[in-house]
């Protein structure tokens, strides 16, 4: 093997699905002349000792740990998307793993061989089989929020099932939900008579075995469904009893309309069916007497499944509520599962009795070796489950966290007090860093251009004060000034809703009010009845969920696109014997306070800036910007928008009907050439996006 395997550019694992490139492949690629360490991994914990080892300064350094650390996600990324395609061209077949319609790939379910309409392969995969199939290579999704199916069913404060395959996954079900399982007997007995597995040598021997099993039992005025694996088996079946002459329908992935019409026809004397995993699921195949005293309906599977549960459902659609019925598997050695799992003990069993072409062994020994591969397979999947799931149990807790303040800012339930605990966190960070580097200076620049407010202390007080009694001074003061500007902005609005009220109130249901931070212009969308009722409270606590909400989705689906990023980073750790999962822990943690600081910064800058403004006015200032500074569009959705030709002292227009939605409204970011850039850098926007 190791001379066999010393040709070889790539190794493939099918039991992991992973593909890796070998020293000979990464020399291939590389190509003469170019840097042969372009596709290896710098080995980070040795590089780092290194550099640490060496005579240079801090700052020096710190330069070349970033460059390493620089260095290593662009070779991470670059290696990962050579194993991607890779595994598109030699683990991901058409008509297997994914079909082609409308000039798409789409996914087939491999457990009902139904398509998975809006589904994507995550990580670049499924780009890497649309260059493949020569296809339009759609951009990459941006996710918005992720679960597993696990967590999202330990959600549920009871959890029960009813299904006639879950005894051979209790191991599972007890180990992920603490759930036993329970056989309950069936209505009446079961007389379907479950032939031992019959294994041939090659797949074209199978093949023909099942042809004329199918025609036998077609004659015998039985109705057949044959079951297959994937698509490209199911036409491949049907290519070969068209040849026969044999009247059958076709269900799979891409008939999967007429599914009804053909389950209708499946018991009927005589009828031929090939159907992938779908096969009539959750309907019954009906058979009158005719078919019942001719022995039912007859189950053909032409290979087994990773999975003894599809097996059995599929089994199951003969001999229902005692119905008569047989079922048989016909297998080869070159199925995808015997191959897996070591068919050379079969073929040389059978090399050495004399089998011959045609030969068939059928033997309950074989069925048992053929069902522990399969556990063993299930086992493999089960670890691939349990393994994300612990990735998603890290993720869970962010989750539940983010999730509670975004229920709160929905509804408004206890969003004041979210409010006061991220402006307390906001003031604590900035105290603890003015403080060690001991500048007054930083932190009244900080306070004066994220919140627009002063210092509520002097310099002196600074230098002298600890830093827990400083917090408080800045916490206070900081709502002190936010709730007279709120209060300022509430008197400004409600003589306008008052008088909107006496003009129009019977036909007016909300107002929009035009609102600024001096950059983005949007529209609070607020109840006449209740601002009225609240002497326009009711405005600044509309303002407060809008911008939190907004800001909330928008950091989140932010961290989750970090999240991915890290999750694909860690995995390169198992290189330098390191858990992964470990490092995704920790680096998670950090990067979720990064973002709970990003979110609390953004949240109350918006708030303490925004005030009511004339639509006038912002066009002018937009004009003038457009003017003079480069214009820079973002992938985000920044909060409300657009251009307000309307003063707030005037009635928002008439609604055709008071129950219709408020359209949304989008507005372009305007960045000033020496404003912080909007990517969150830190430099200078001229210095940054803004330099191209």
């Amino acid at each position: 093997m190791p001379k066999a395997d010393a040709l070889l550019y790539f190794t493939i694992d099918e039991k992991t699905s992973s593909v890796d490139l070998t020293d000979k492949g990464i020399e291939l690629i590389t190509g003469a002349g170019e840097d042969p360490n372009f596709f290896v991994l710098p080995d980070v914990g040795s590089e780092i000792a290194e550099i640490e080892r060496t005579s240079a300064d801090d700052a020096e350094r710190l330069r070349r740990k970033d460059e390493l650390m620089r260095e290593f996600a662009i070779k991470s990324d670059r290696i990962h998307s050579v194993q991607q395609l890779l595994k598109a061209y030699t683990m991901f077949e058409k008509d297997v793993e994914y079909i082609i319609q409308d000039n798409k790939v789409k996914i087939v379910d491999e457990q009902t061989g139904r398509v998975l309409d809006g589904r994507r392969y995550s990580d670049g995969l499924h780009q890497a089989i649309e260059a493949k199939e020569n296809v339009r290579i759609e951009a990459a999704t941006q996710t918005y929020a992720t679960i597993t199916l696990q967590n999202y069913f330990r959600m549920y404060h009871k959890l029960s099932g009813m299904t006639g395959t879950a005894e051979t996954e209790a191991q599972e079900l007890w180990d992920i939900y603490k759930l036993g399982v329970m056989v309950i007997p069936t209505n009446k007995p079961a007389i379907r008579i479950d032939s031992e597995d019959q294994v041939y040598k090659s797949m074209r021997e199978k093949f023909n075995a099942v042809i004329e099993e199918v025609v036998k039992l077609q004659e015998a005025g039985r109705p057949v469904l044959v079951g297959t694996t994937s698509v490209e088996f199911s036409e491949l079946l049907s290519r070969m009893l068209t040849m026969k002459k044999v009247k059958h329908n076709v269900l799979n992935a891409k008939q999967h309309q007429r599914e009804a019409e053909i389950v209708a026809e499946a018991g009927k004397p005589s009828a031929v069916t090939i159907a992938t995993n779908m096969a009539g699921r959750g309907t019954d195949i009906k058979i009158g007497d005719e078919v019942k005293a001719a022995g039912g309906l007859a189950i053909i599977g032409t290979e087994r499944h990773d999975s003894r549960r599809v097996d059995r459902q599929l089994r199951g659609r003969a001999g229902r509520q005692g119905d008569p019925g047989t079922s048989r598997f016909y297998v080869s050695l070159e199925d995808d599962l015997m191959r897996i799992f070591g068919s050379e003990r079969v073929s040389r069993m059978m090399d050495k009795f004399g089998y011959k072409e045609g030969d068939v062994i059928e033997h309950s020994w074989m069925t048992k070796t053929i069902e522990r591969n399969q556990k063993r397979m299930e086992q493999n999947n089960f670890g691939v489950r349990k393994r994300l799931l612990e990735y998603d149990d890290v993720m869970n807790k962010q989750r539940t966290n983010i999730y509670r303040m975004r229920r709160n800012a929905l509804f408004g339930d206890r969003l004041s007090i979210d409010l006061k605990n991220m402006l307390y966190n906001w003031c604590t960070e900035q105290v603890q860093l003015a403080k060690d580097a001991d500048s007054y200076e930083q932190l009244e620049l900080e306070v004066i251009k994220t919140l627009a407010a002063a210092l509520p202390f002097d310099q002196q007080t600074f230098l002298t004060s600890k830093e827990d009694a400083l917090i408080d001074q800045l916490f206070d003061g900081l709502t002190k000034h936010y709730q007279d500007k709120n209060e300022r902005i509430r008197k400004q609005a409600f003589p306008v809703f008052r008088g909107i009220h006496q003009e129009q109130g019977d036909k007016i249901e909300n107002v929009l009010v035009p609102m600024t931070d001096g950059i983005h212009a949007f529209q609070i969308v607020t109840p006449l009845q209740k601002a009225l009722g609240s002497e326009c409270k009711e405005l600044i606590h509309e303002l407060e969920k809008m911008v939190t909400l907004q800001m909330i989705d928008d950091e989140w689906k932010e961290h989750l696109r970090e999240l991915d990023e890290l999750k694909q980073s860690t995995y390169n750790a198992q290189y330098e014997q390191k858990d992964p999962l470990l490092i995704y822990k920790i680096e998670s943690f950090e990067l979720f306070g990064q973002m709970l600081n990003r979110l609390n910064q953004r949240v109350l800058g918006l708030l303490f800036r925004s005030e009511i403004e004339s639509g006038d006015r912002v066009e002018e200032a937009r004009e003038s910007k457009r003017k003079e500074e480069p214009k820079m569009k973002t992938g985000r959705e920044e909060i409300g928008g657009g251009s307000m030709h309307q003063d707030p002292s005037m009635p928002p227009p008439q609604r055709e009907h008071q129950s219709m939605p408020q359209s949304p409204i989008r507005n372009e970011i305007k960045v000033g050439r020496n404003n912080p850039c909007p990517c969150g850098s830190g430099k200078k926007f001229k210095s940054c996006h803004g330099k191209d």
